[in-house]
């Protein structure tokens, strides 16, 4: 018996390092977990919160210069606990730098950098920092560059998956809608409930969060394909909803109850069932604007719409379609009218200075191939009608008029057919920019007029693939071993019952009211898990990885946090805020936690290699977007326009199992900021997914920080990177003519912020010589300088 027993043991030792081989994380669980608490159980997250008024200083905190609040406190005792100290202060324009790349995903300017160091040389580094953080929060950028993280976290993209991979066109409001919600600073309850049932809540794009995933658009007659179809869209969502605002991976329960954390397989369906009547697809948009008074300019016409504007010298102008009533855009013909002058011209027709007859030269994004009747030629000869227009092979594009020289213009007039015969293709988004001199007198494209001030074209009602929503869904059963075909018995709709929050009694027959009692009960006082979750994603954002290093798995098989209490402290100041995001993002970027140098110290590698304990700023690569966004700052041509839909970075391609094939050519349509690329799933944009985009298949946290070869080939070789340097070549030397040492100044001050040392100035001045700006921009666009937050 005692030799039957020692064989039993020894096999149950080598089952568990087998399994320990097989799943690392058991592995890592197993040993002591760096974080200043001593729980082992898992199921820390779970206990209720701390919530109390929030104290300048944790009890017993260090009283040090380093300790400006109480997040310094916590770090600095946890780094003395440690053996640690902390690094000193970054250098001024390091810390600006730092922060705007961080909070905007964009660099600052040489103007922007020279009024900082005015400023601290004014105010003080203090105020002066204080003053740029409330800028950047404040700023349109912040949001978009907020929002990348949140659409990584819910697998956002514009197309399908699977085979067909085909595009959802009106996918993208779902997108403007998260944007749109960190800019404003919604509150994180209403962020989660709005997002859940937006349609009952007047926020109809936010449902997109529920239908972002891949969809099986292909079906079958065969009735178990039909149901494992419909099994994965309802696991995607439930998987999805717990691990972005719950930090647990419920999905595991599917088949069986929870290996680890207390989830039973009744959880999983019950949550499941609160999504039974959400089914793939579009629906009607209401836009937030039509639910207050009309106002504005009349809609867009198909025949002749009139954009006046203050009168300005311009070398030409540019027509930029950005949304369409139903297809590729379509001018009948651009005029641009002169400005009439104040005695001789008055009563007289006003001259088209875009006609062709009177020197002007038309240019465009693309032409519609096959027929004639659209060639380019067309959009400025005079002549109207369909049989004398331009068309663009895409949904987006533009029309460029260079006038022969400088001329005063204050009207554009344009129109699809102005014989009245065609209503499709209508430009119902666009702007109109004009080339004219700047303060510094170089020219730059500038906006003045647009459609944000129009009412809605009214031709069709729009869309938002936002899902659609049975009105009586279907009875939820428990699946044997996650079987669609072995339904056992029925499940209603509710929350994890480990988690004290009651679920609301709503009328659970609604399939609507199903949804706003799951929002509800996210969102309860009761529930620890979403602001602790939502906190560490900030922290997360800011550091390059959260308190938790695992972000959506806060359960026994997650990491556990490595500052305990201060991942509570966090949820203090957001619930202080009001739940609201920038007052948490304020409170980081301020600390002087932050705002450490991130420069190596031998003596504290030797203890914390991986600054865990952030005894430094740990400095990472940018982000795929802000690497390219960056790209476009630098070379000057970067569009700031915000919302409406995606441009794509792939060629036109139409065919029913859809091909991505990059663009190797590049205009001012293309130039718009990373975030409003469309997000094509398991194909993103080859020279960028390199830099670790993720693929849209599944949920991203956290994205990987690797280092390959093949992004140095990116950054070499890839037509868009050519594009920008040669850009940036050429805008050096159009700020700076006939002065090469200017010009390299300027080099470096648009890639770095800062002037050259000496040997770079040598040795870029060189290269220059040798082989032209545009190769010496090439290096700084791929120098770890440019593509790296330190």
């Amino acid at each position: 018996m005692r030799r039957l027993s020692a064989t039993r043991r020894r096999g149950r030792t080598r089952i568990l390092v087998l399994a320990a081989l097989a799943l690392p994380s058991i592995a890592l669980q197993l040993r002591a977990s760096p974080g200043d608490t001593k729980e082992i159980s898992g199921t820390w997250a779970f206990e209720p919160m701390r919530i109390e008024h929030r104290l300048p200083l944790p009890p017993n905190a260090p009283r040090e210069p380093f300790v400006r609040g109480s997040i310094d406190g916590h770090i600095l005792r946890a780094l003395q606990r440690n053996g640690l100290t902390p690094s000193p202060p970054a250098p001024p324009t390091t810390l600006f730098r730092r922060v705007t790349l961080d909070v905007t995903g964009l660099p600052p300017s040489p103007e922007q950098i020279a009024e900082f160091q005015a400023e601290v040389e004014r105010a003080g580094l203090d105020a002066a920092y204080e003053k740029t953080v409330d800028r950047l929060l404040a700023s349109p950028q912040y949001a978009e560059r907020s929002a990348i993280d949140w659409l990584d976290l819910v697998r956002f993209a514009e197309t399908n998956g699977f085979e067909m991979n085909q595009e959802r066109p009106d996918a993208w409001p779902y997108r403007d809608w998260v944007i749109d919600a960190f800019d404003r600073d919604l509150p994180f309850p209403d962020f989660v409930r709005a997002q859940l049932a937006g349609d009952t809540l007047g926020e109809d794009a936010a449902t997109g969060f529920l239908v972002a995933g891949a969809w099986d658009q292909v079906k079958s007659p065969d009735p178990e394909l039909t149901a494992t179809q419909r099994d994965d869209e309802l696991h995607g969502m439930v998987a999805t909803t717990a691990a972005a605002f719950l930090g647990l991976t419920v999905g595991c329960a599917k088949c069986h109850d929870h290996k680890f954390d207390p989830i039973d397989q009744q959880d999983y369906y019950a949550l499941r069932a609160c999504f039974e009547g959400v089914e793939f697809g579009s629906r009607a948009w209401r836009r937030p604007t039509e639910a207050t008074p009309q106002t504005g300019r009349d809609p867009v016409t198909s025949e002749r719409n009139v954009e006046t504007f203050a009168s300005v010298v311009a070398r030409g102008v540019r027509f930029v379609v950005t949304e369409t009533s139903d297809a590729e855009p379509c001018l009948d013909e651009l005029e641009v009218l002169a400005t009439e002058p104040e005695s001789s011209d008055v009563g007289r027709k006003r001259r088209n200075v875009a006609l062709a007859e009177h020197g002007a030269r038309a240019r465009a994004s693309s032409v519609y191939e096959g027929n004639p009747k659209h060639a380019l030629e067309h959009v400025n000869d005079g002549r109207f009608g369909n049989d004398f227009s331009w068309i663009a092979k895409e949904r987006t594009g533009f029309v460029e008029i260079e006038f022969p020289a400088p001329t005063a213009i204050d009207t554009v007039v344009w129109g699809r057919d102005r014989k009245g015969e065609f209503r499709d293709r209508v430009a119902t988004g666009y702007r109109i920019e004009v080339l004219a001199l700047d303060a510094d007198g170089a020219p730059r494209w500038r906006e003045v007029a647009s459609s944000s001030d129009r009412r809605p074209y009214a031709s069709r009602e729009p869309t938002v693939y936002a899902g659609r929503f049975e009105p009586q869904p279907k009875t939820t059963h428990r699946l044997e071993r996650g079987n669609p075909m072995e339904p056992r018995e029925e499940v209603l709709p509710g929350g994890l019952k480990r988690i004290p929050a009651e679920f609301p009694q709503f009328d659970l027959a609604d399939e609507s009211a199903r949804r706003r009692a799951l929002a509800e009960w996210i969102v309860s006082p009761l529930n620890p898990l979403p602001p602790r979750v939502i906190v560490n994603r900030i922290w997360q954002q800011h550091f390059g990885r959260g308190l938790i290093e695992t972000p959506s798995d806060f359960g026994a098989m997650g990491v556990r946090p490595s500052h305990r209490e201060l991942l509570d402290e966090l949820v203090n100041i957001l619930l202080s805020g009001g739940w609201r995001l920038k007052s948490l993002h304020r409170s980081i970027l301020l600390s002087s936690t932050y705002r450490q140098a991130s420069a190596p110290r031998p003596e504290a590698i030797a203890i914390d290699a991986d600054c865990r304990w952030l005894w430094r700023f740990p400095p990472r690569r940018l982000p795929a977007e802000s690497i390219r966004d960056s790209m476009l700052v630098a070379a000057g041509v970067l569009d700031l326009a915000r919302g409406g839909p995606s441009v794509s970075p792939f060629a036109p391609n139409d065919n029913y199992v859809r091909v991505y094939e990059p663009k190797t050519e590049f205009t001012a349509v293309d130039f718009r900021r990373s975030v409003y690329l469309l997000r094509v799933r398991m194909h993103p944009e080859p020279t960028f997914a390199t830099f670790d985009l993720p693929e849209g298949g599944q949920p991203c946290p956290r994205r990987g920080r690797s280092i390959t070869p093949l992004q140095a080939l990116s950054l070499t070789h890839a037509p868009f990177v050519l594009d920008m340097a040669k850009r940036l070549g050429e805008r050096v030397e159009r700020e700076r003519p006939n002065d090469r040492d200017a010009q390299i100044t300027r080099l470096f001050e648009h890639a770095f912020g800062r002037a050259p040392t000496a040997t770079e100035r040598t040795a870029t001045t060189q290269v220059a010589s040798d082989h032209g700006l545009a190769v010496a921009a090439r290096a700084l666009l791929g120098a770890s300088e440019f593509l790296w937050l330190e």
